[in-house]
């Protein structure tokens, strides 16, 4: 059983007539039971109503009877070591006497709670939700559960302080004491009461592990102004950012509110709170889908495409990319706002990719839709197909983020295969190149290239090239296969790059040697799982 007790009694004529909603008091009164912050409010009031007339010899409960999990005690202990009877100048303020039962509930009229700010009155009703779930609905989302989450005034926990405060002297008085950790926390008892709710209008289970997140962001006019005074005892809790509006968040209230001595909290803001001028304001009803990650393997038959965007000082340079011509399908069908790509590393803008591929992962961000069958990933593996005849993408399957790190484990551990055109200044013969075939494991100290030197560190990095098949072609060309640890710059091997690569196909060959095309003809990577297409 979770419910009031006749300890309770003082705590709940005390916040009553000092402006406090119910369902505050409930959570001042470490009440757990989730059931009765979902009764109706104004029945909640009857029923504080009531428990008061009880005899106050009695130890009478507020007339629920509910099998949840254990409520929050409060503990019997020695009364704290504190200020007592404080008012606003460094002590309490003096409560007016509330054993006429009439004072108190008159005050317990729906007015703006003290300490929540109306959170736990007007946003719990029914209107609130049919609000919340309208914006919902009509963000035209894929989801099967949703988990609710909900920012709060960070004043609430300056106000929540105070009547922490008021509550723990009243407490003292009977011999108890009162840890700020014992009492239920707002946004806990506001998930316990629109939980439901949301669930019954949304057609689907609460889960906090859900993907499909529903958000309300909710605000109030006078929080710097209920706030400053901590800025001024704890400037140190307050730091400007440049991604923040205000000075006073939430993290850095209650930082402040850790630090600040009672006495001097006590000499700057009213205990217990005042009324509030104004309710709280839901400024924000938002929807997030986790991202969906679509991974496979691209082919790309052009010379002239780059893996990305190519942007130079500003200025695009080439009017498409492998990334994009994948991804403008994908997002248009899954209805995401972004998308991030990845792949298990990248080829120049002039080199092909054969073979199998080379695999890729797309993260789509915010999707607003979700479920796809096999089939309809199929078809949209044939509509990339068909938009262009640079690329074609094979194996396209939805994946988990987890499974990612296999692609990006693959870019340096494992082998890729290319093949290569290379010029000569000096003629040559095919016995001149024949001696490449026998080389094997052959280590490489490359240097970064010039080429990429603004965008790598500069570093000396030993790769190997595991083996070499040459194909004469005539005087000044011959092809080369070569099988490669990943992370291998090919065509630095081929010319050198001014000594930097060493040795190289111009080293061993005694002659200058240049590369004229590159293809990748494998990347040795067993990710993503082949389909049968």
């Amino acid at each position: 059983m979770s419910s009031l007790t006749e300890k309770d009694r003082p705590i709940v004529q005390l916040l009553l007539n000092s402006g406090t909603c119910p369902r505050c008091i409930l959570r001042f009164c470490c009440v757990g039971s989730q059931t009765l912050y979902r009764h109706p409010y104004k029945d909640l009031v009857q029923n504080l109503k009531e428990f008061l007339k009880n005899n106050q010899e009695k130890e009478d409960t507020v007339c629920f009877d509910v099998a949840d999990p254990p409520c929050k005690r409060i503990r019997l202990e020695h009364a704290e070591e504190g200020p007592d009877d404080l008012n606003h100048n460094g002590e309490l303020q003096q409560i007016p006497s509330v054993n006429d039962e009439n004072t108190a509930t008159e005050n317990s009229a729906v007015k703006v709670c003290n300490v929540c700010l109306g959170v736990l009155q007007e946003f719990c009703e029914a209107d609130f939700v049919k609000k919340v779930c309208e914006k919902v609905n009509s963000a035209d989302y894929q989801f099967t559960s949703f988990v609710f989450s909900v920012s709060l005034p960070p004043q609430l926990s300056v106000r929540e302080h105070a009547a922490w405060l008021l509550v723990k002297q009243e407490m003292r008085k009977l011999g108890l004491s009162l840890a700020k950790d014992d009492i239920v926390q707002l946004k806990e008892a506001y998930k316990w009461i629109i939980h439901p709710q949301l669930s019954e209008e949304l057609g689907v289970p609460a889960d906090g592990k859900s993907l499909f997140e529903v958000s309300v962001v909710f605000a109030h006019p006078e929080t710097d102004e209920e706030c400053h005074f901590l800025a001024t005892a704890c400037p140190d809790c307050f730091k400007p950012s440049k991604n923040k509006q205000s000075v006073f968040t939430r993290m850095a209230v209650i930082k402040a509110l850790e630090k600040i001595k009672e006495e001097d909290f006590l000499k700057h803001f009213p205990c217990p709170p005042s009324s509030p001028k104004n309710l709280c304001v839901a400024v924000e009803i938002q929807c997030n889908n986790g991202a969906v990650f679509v991974a496979g393997r691209y082919n790309k038959y052009s010379r002239n495409l780059p893996q990305t965007p190519w942007i130079i000082d500003g200025e695009r340079k080439l009017e498409s990319s492998v990334e994009e011509l994948i991804s403008e399908h994908l997002v248009a069908e899954f209805k995401a706002d972004s998308f991030n790509f990845s792949s298990s590393g990248r080829e120049d803008v002039d080199v092909r990719t054969l073979g199998n591929g080379r695999p890729f992962a797309i993260e789509l961000v915010n999707p607003r839709r979700i479920q796809f069958t096999a089939e309809e990933m199929k078809g949209l593996q044939q509509t990339i197909n068909n938009s262009s005849d640079k690329i074609q993408v094979r194996d396209l399957q939805l994946v988990t983020r987890s499974a990612i790190g296999r692609m990006k484990e693959g870019e340096e551990e494992k082998t890729k295969t290319y093949s290569a055109l290379i010029w000569t200044d000096k003629a040559i013969q095919k016995e001149d190149i024949a001696f490449l075939d026998d080389i094997k494991e052959l280590k490489l100290d490359q240097k970064t290239p010039l080429r990429v030197l603004h965008r790598r560190p500069l570093a000396v990095r030993c790769r190997i090239i595991h083996t070499m098949k040459s194909e004469y072609v005539d005087e000044h060309h011959f092809r080369l296969q070569l099988k490669t640890q990943a992370g291998t710059y090919i065509k630095e091997f081929v010319h050198g790059d001014f000594g930097r690569t060493k040795p190289n196909i111009g080293s061993l060959l005694n002659r200058t040697a240049d590369i004229l095309e590159l293809d990748v003809e494998s990347v040795d990577v067993d990710w993503p799982p082949t389909l049968d297409n």
